[in-house]
């Protein structure tokens, strides 16, 4: 026996029989015994363990197995089940004994099945066997509540088709002795064991427990104490299964519970069993689109419709049910994890509340559909499943006493986890919010309240919820006999407003100015449709109008969020057969111009929306589906919705915003379904005596009897719905039309697309529901391991494809493509793929995140080690594996170590959790460009890797492992800042180092200097450095990236001259180092007599293997310092620029801060450098001025601001003299020397090429650089310092300039603080 994990399902097979050209609603009738130990009692059959029961539909073949044998033979296969589960039930290894005989469960199989085969749909014994008793057989007794059980169930094929089986489980008396005294034997055996391993307890009771907490506690003990062959009766489990091609959940549950009272009525029903069954097989068609079908069940009819082609699909599963389960927020919180591909795992006591919970969120995603992994319920034999590294969609059967602490799972880093029956859910880290979702819970939560569910679920509510569960608001609206409730639907808002859910949304939506006192409790329509007499009871009638209400809400937010999705679409210009070849390296979408158009706040979501597979299947469905004969019919009611919100909206189609608008299609849809139920269109031929032998058909009263297989297995010869001679093959396409409601299969073109095309993710689609054994395992693990290295390739190319792109762009080529929200979307994609990979296949599981668990460890390993050896190393790598900067770095390298960024990363304060750990660890890592390198010195400690990892594990498949560390390789090629740009508020170390000329006295320097650096998320204050010391460390909160440092000194003591060759400032965390260069004197009466001067940076490129800097991309620059060194020290030597090659120079300056501007916000660089960078504007600028300058005397220097000054004062003496030749060159004037004295007046002692600087940054950020070009080369003073020849003297050259210049009025320019400090204009 295995170690029980609870069992009430027995096994059911189902089996999808033929279906006629009009198809038929049930497939197939599968059905499967609990036991074939029995003696034939008129073809029934009885439960002994190793069986499955009865199940009707298509079941196993009826084989028998010897009597009593079976039950001893699983005492002794208990124990060995291979792949060690990541469950640990209430009974671990070596306690089997523990559970109580009857709380065992036992192997079950299929009995029997009708028809026996199809032949284009083959079945899945496994599948139905294990997915009818999902825990196996189960005994009872009569002390046990043995109502019966339904639960539908869905068997997905791993090329995506669905089939759908309903099962109902009850149980049948044993009446084989064998199988009773077998049942003694284990309470005895288990007895015995108990009490060596225990001091004995008072009355054995079971340490169990329910399966489903029925019953009282009292009850438990005396229920389990043993099981006395002369005193008890003993049960087993029986299940009679429908398959159908889809889902008709209500009729199919209906035809169960009916065929389940034929056979426990004391009155047998007045036909055959078999004749039912025949009816439902073969006589009862599916009904055509937008018709209802009536057909006939053993005591009354069944009814049931089916939408037509322009409503939303089919859907039958209750969603009131998993609102009041879940609450309206939990259901929202799930519904965005499954949008965006999270593994989910739902747990419960009940098999018909996971496929409820799984079916509802998937159904409410129209029109995108779940491409992953999806178990609704997963078979006990198959927690293998859990270890999938993909995302999942699973449910998991709880016993009911197990809290999930004792749930071990094997990663919860990007998990979603469900308890359904206890109202609890709990959420992956860094989950976007849903667009609009305080609106759009108001919307849902005023249909659930028009029909009495409370927003906050009503399974765990207080008292007076759940009898409002009972009170419906329209009730209340037409009750005219209670007094105190007047006829207006304000008042049933008032008994609701004691919900906490409310008014939390109330207070919430005050904000947006919708009133919640408004709220509008709808009647039921059927009020308002008196004269239509509906066909079904009042309750289905009322589950039918909430489900389609909260569809078509749901439907309309995604209409309404892609109202304008097709102009993105990018379709392909090649013919459709190569376009389905080179599939991957498409772009199928525009997702940079679809979200620039999007409103802020839906960013987040939506970047990471477009990423998953289940909006790729959907645009290239859309693309591979042009003409509308061709099209799936779930694009096709999208596509005609869409269509519809653009005539309505007066608004531009492509003009986004983020009012929310409500959803206006539900009374249409509500009709439509009122309408089908109070007309039938078809009624189906009623059942009827079939030609069978005497004495057949006869059954003993209370067991499901096996049926007569020859008059099953075939159909009629003829019937108005089948035409037998159709060829298979066009029942086949036939089938695959059916499908294509819940699938996207027309042709085989498209059957081959979906497994093959876009399956970065998963190269498993959907892993076989098979018995278990070590080849299924391995071949199953394989497929996971390919499909993880070819989401790595994917990831890693998509990655680089897209920051290439965008770093091209800075070079001018191509269109820039990616914006902040989206990298950061693809580096929290690239962590959860981290974290799959380093989940998969996990001996024992420690900690949320599996990555970081093992980091620890290996931190721990290295920490022994180094204690035990010298303390010298302390963790950090030889010197060896030192980086090497640049060449004339005097800057000791910062050393690479793995350990020492773990330390940085635990040192984080604001970062609390594991998962946040590793994510902030892998992206460190991508920033210092060393990824790949650590994760190889992990996977380097081969004993820890075997010590934490099955053999089958990804990171123990050597050749995989090298080519995923190969890909991450590849990210060494771009920089990115995902580290620093995303923990902005923490303390980081940064290291200076001031490198003053070692010819000219820089250790006479006696002042005080000081510096004060810059960076893009701020600016320190003034760091004062100690005398003499030239490198030092300090902490401040992150900079972002570098872009200046002003340095300076008091101008104290006798030698107050410093000339400074540059400076380098490394960030210690990330290791980013930035130089500074300067070459300038800073002292008065040196140079151009500055005390200060500002250096703009450049990030150093470290690459451990090459010495010399390669091209960057793209270029960052840095101060111009070596020309202006040769203008001061000897200006003759300067190397003469042509008039041509300064307007070309000017010409790139302007369009870099053109291009600056043309970029999203979000991914602009630094302007400071495009304005004072080595070709800046300054200094683009600086060299017209200096064109023509004539010489200055020898040892006098000469500035282009000695010229300013000049024409300053030449101004304002004409001012004063009034001489002004026009109004605007008046204002012209004005403003430029109200400018220069401005900048003269300044405390700071900037120096005379400082003042330039300034004078062409202010001028550029208030537009007024060209006019002051014109003032200039009109001026007396220009004709007297330039020779005839320069530049300032050529009207047409300064024309042009100044034309280049007057591009940067469109430009909003704001100037970093450090270029302007000290200036009030």
């Amino acid at each position: 026996m295995r170690s029980p994990v609870s069992g009430r399902e027995g096994a059911a097979a189902g089996s999808p029989g033929r279906f006629p050209p009009f198809s038929r609603l049930a497939r197939a009738a599968a059905l499967s015994a609990g036991s074939d130990a029995e003696e034939k009692r008129s073809g029934c059959s009885a439960g002994q363990p190793g069986a499955p029961l009865p199940h009707h539909g298509s079941g196993g073949r009826g084989d028998r197995a010897r009597p009593g044998g079976a039950l001893c033979q699983y005492i002794q296969a208990s124990k060995a089940r291979d792949g060690a589960s990541p469950f640990i039930s209430s009974t671990t290894e070596g306690e089997n004994f523990e559970q109580t005989p009857l709380r065992r469960t036992f192997k079950s199989k299929v009995l029997a099945r009708y028809p026996e085969n199809v032949e284009w749909n083959p079945f899945d014994q496994d599948a139905v066997g294990m997915l009818c008793m999902p825990k196996g057989l189960a005994f009872k007794t009569q002390a046990d509540p043995r109502e019966p059980q339904f639960h539908a169930f869905i068997i997905t094929r791993e090329d995506g088709s669905r089939t759908f089986g309903f099962a109902l489980t009850f149980y049948e008396e044993v009446t084989s002795k064998q199988i009773c005294s077998a049942m003694q034997t284990l309470y005895h055996m288990h007895n015995a064991e108990y009490d060596v391993l225990h001091t004995p307890v008072a009355d054995g009771g079971d340490p169990c427990g329910m399966e489903d907490g029925e019953g009282t506690p009292g009850t438990k003990l005396q229920r389990f104490n043993s099981y006395d062959i002369s005193r008890d009766t003993l049960y087993v489990s029986k299940c009679i299964c429908l398959i159908t091609p889809m889902s008709f959940m209500k009729a199919c549950r209906s035809v169960l519970e009916q065929l389940h009272q034929a056979v426990t009525s004391p009155q047998p029903p007045p036909l055959p069993l078999e004749s039912y069954i025949y009816n439902v097989l073969y006589e009862v068609p599916l009904p055509p689109p937008g018709r209802s079908l009536k057909f006939s069940g053993v005591y009354g009819p069944i009814i049931c419709q089916r939408p037509s082609t322009n409503e939303l699909p089919l859907f039958d599963f209750p969603v009131k049910e998993v609102f009041e389960l879940l609450g309206v927020e939990n259901v929202f919180q799930l519904f965005t994890c499954a949008l965006l591909e999270f593994q989910i795992l739902l747990y419960s006591q009940h098999y018909q509340r996971l496929m409820t919970v799984a079916e509802t969120i998937t159904a409410l995603m129209f029109p995108f559909q779940w491409q992953h992994v999806y178990v609704p319920i997963l078979p006990a034999s198959l927690l293998h499943f859990l270890d999938a590294p993909v995302p999942y969609l699973m449910g998991l059967h709880s016993n009911g006493l197990d809290d999930r602490s004792k749930l071990e799972l094997p990663q919860e880093a990007n998990l979603c986890f469900v308890d359904v029956d206890n109202h609890f859910i709990e959420l992956p880290e860094d989950l976007p919010q849903f667009p609009n979702k305080l609106e759009f819970v108001q919307e849902v939560s005023e249909i659930l309240m028009a029909f009495g569910i409370p927003p906050e679920g009503n399974l765990h509510c207080s008292e007076s919820a759940s009898k409002l569960k009972r009170l419906r608001a329209s009730d209340l609206v037409s009750d005219k006999k209670n007094g105190n409730i007047a006829g207006s639907p304000l008042h049933s808002y008032e008994l609701l407003k004691e919900n906490e859910t409310i008014a939390r949304l109330q207070a919430l939506v005050k904000r947006t100015g919708v009133s919640l006192e408004k709220l509008e409790v709808r009647e039921d329509s059927s009020s308002n449709n008196k004269d239509l007499k509906v066909q079904c009871d009042e309750e289905e009638l009322r589950i039918y109008q909430l489900n389609i209400q909260i569809r078509e809400v749901f439907a309309n937010r995604f209409t309404q969020m892609f109202a304008d999705y097709e102009v993105f679409v990018i379709q392909p210009s090649q013919d459709k057969e190569s376009w389905f070849t080179n599939r991957e390296q498409m772009q199928n979408f525009d997702k940079a111009s679809f979200l620039s158009d999007q409103p802020e706040p839906y960013l987040p979501f939506l970047s990471r929306f477009l990423e998953t597979q289940m909006f790729a299947s959907f645009i290239d469905n859309k693309i591979m589906c042009h003409d509308d004969d061709d099209k799936d019919p779930i694009l096709r009611v999208f596509d005609s919705r869409v269509d519809k919100i653009r005539l309505l909206n007066v608004r531009t189609p492509t003009l986004r915003t983020s009012m929310y608008q409500k959803c206006t299609t539900v009374d249409e849809a509500e009709k439509a379904i009122e309408l089908r139920l109070a007309k039938i269109d078809h009624t189906a031929v009623h059942p009827h005596l079939l030609d069978m032998k005497i004495g057949q058909g006869k059954y003993e009263p209370g067991f499901f009897p096996k049926l007569q297989s020859d008059v099953l297995s075939t159909g009629p010869a003829s019937n108005k719905w089948t035409k037998r001679n159709a060829p298979a093959q066009w029942r086949r396409k036939d089938r695959q039309k059916q499908h294509t409601e819940h699938l996207r299969l027309d042709n085989d073109q498209r059957e081959k697309y979906i497994q093959e095309a876009r399956n970065m993710g998963s190269t498993i689609r959907q892993p076989k529901l098979s018995n278990l054994s070590p080849s299924v395992i391995a071949q199953t693990n394989w497929k996971f391991v390919e499909g993880l290295l070819k989401e790595c390739r994917n990831k890693t190319k998509r990655m680089l494809v897209e920051k290439m792109g965008r770093e091209a762009v800075e070079l001018g080529h191509g269109e820039v493509n990616i914006t902040g929200v989206e990298e950061n979307t693809l580096i929290a994609s690239l962590c959860d793929l981290l974290e799959r990979i380093w989940s998969h296949g996990l001996q024992v599981k420690q900690g949320k995140s599996a990555l970081w668990s093992h980091l620890l460890h290996y931190q721990e390993n290295r920490q022994r080690k180094l204690t035990s050896a010298s303390l010298s190393t302390s963790g950090i790598l030889l010197d060896s594996e030192r980086r090497k900067s640049d060449a004339s770095a005097a800057m000791s390298p910062l050393r690479i170590s793995l350990i020492q960024d773990m330390r940085h990363i635990q040192n984080i304060g604001e970062i609390k959790t594991d998962v946040g750990k590793a994510r902030a660890w892998v992206r460190l890592s991508m920033e210092k460009k060393l990824l790949s390198r650590h994760l190889k010195q992990l996977l380097s400690d081969h004993e820890l890797t075997k010590k934490l990892y099955k053999r089958y594990a990804f990171l123990r498949c050597d050749d995989e492992k090298e080519q995923f560390l190969y890909h991450l390789l590849s990210f060494n090629a771009v920089d990115y800042f995902c580290f620093t740009n995303v923990f902005t508020t923490i303390l980081i170390p940064y290291h200076i180092l001031i490198v003053p000329s070692k010819k000219l006295g820089g250790s006479m320097f006696t002042a005080n200097p000081w510096i004060c650096i810059s960076g893009e998320l701020g600016e320190t204050q003034i760091l004062q450095i100690p005398r003499n010391v030239l490198e030092m460390t300090f902490e401040y909160q992150n900079l972002g990236k570098l872009t200046t440092v002003q340095i300076g000194h008091d101008n104290t003591g006798l030698y107050a001259k410093w000339l400074v060759e540059y400076v380098m400032v490394r960030n210690e965390i990330t290791g980013h180092t930035y130089k500074f260069p300067c070459g300038r004197w800073l002292g008065k009466g040196m140079d151009d007599g500055s005390l200060e001067r500002v250096l703009v940076g450049e990030l150093l490129t470290s690459l451990p293997e090459v010495d010399e800097r390669p091209c960057r991309t793209p270029p960052l620059q840095q101060s111009p310092s070596v020309i202006r060194r040769l203008v001061t020290i000897s200006p003759n030597n300067k190397p003469k620029l042509n008039t041509g090659q300064i307007q070309e120079s000017i010409g790139e300056a302007v369009n870099g801060i053109v291009k600056h501007f043309h970029k999203p916000e979000k991914e602009r660089g630094s302007l400071t450098l495009l304005l004072c960078g080595e070709c800046g504007l300054v200094s683009a600028l600086e060299q017209a001025f200096q064109h023509g300058f004539k010489s200055p005397r020898l040892f006098k220097n000469v500035f282009i601001w000695d010229f300013l000054e000049k024409a300053q004062t030449y101004y304002e003496t004409l001012e004063q003299n009034e001489v002004v030749p026009e109004e605007n060159w008046h204002t012209r004037a004005r403003n430029f020397c109200r400018f220069v004295t401005a900048i003269n007046n300044t405390p700071r002692n900037i120096g005379k090429d400082g003042k330039f600087q300034m004078l062409v940054c202010l001028g550029a950020r208030d537009h007024l650089l060209h006019h002051w070009i014109a003032l200039l080369a009109d001026c007396p003073i220009t004709a007297h310092m330039y020779e005839d020849v320069a530049l300032i003297k050529d009207h047409t050259l300064v024309n042009s300039l100044i034309r280049v210049l007057q591009t940067l009025q469109e430009f909003n320019i704001t100037l970093e603080t450090s270029l302007v400090k000290g200036i009030d204009i």
